[in-house]
């Protein structure tokens, strides 16, 4: 079993894709091609993606059953001690250089900048 899913790419892609996987939802197609076939379409995928995203998902021999690869997406599948892990980054951590003095962040409605940085 094989599952596909793109975000974001080009139509001509989505019909192209049809040819061998059936399209379940908007962007999500299911089928169970061979492994030839499979990595043949997933070569398609990331050539013509764009400026979209893509996920694949089959069916293996290993602990999981399952292994899956990303293209272009802000999480990434690790290796951890024989299991694949998505890795997903925080957005807290990139923040943490930033210091109070530095300002309102963007977003934040006035009342809400007058209570943390005091009426100016």
């Amino acid at each position: 079993m094989t599952i596909i899913i793109l975000t974001n790419c080009p139509a001509g892609l989505r019909g192209f894709l049809t040819r061998w996987l059936l399209e379940i939802s908007p962007g999500v197609f299911l089928g169970a091609p061979s492994a030839r076939v499979r990595q043949a379409l997933w070569a398609e995928v990331r050539q013509y993606a764009g400026q979209g995203r893509a996920l694949i998902a089959y069916q293996t021999n290993s602990e999981q059953g399952y292994t899956f690869e990303t293209h272009d997406h802000a999480w990434h599948p690790n290796d951890h001690e024989g299991l694949t892990l998505i890795h997903r980054p925080n957005p807290q951590a990139q923040r943490k250089d930033r210091k109070p003095t530095d300002g309102p962040r963007h977003g934040w409605s006035k009342a809400s900048k007058r209570r943390r940085y005091g009426s100016r």
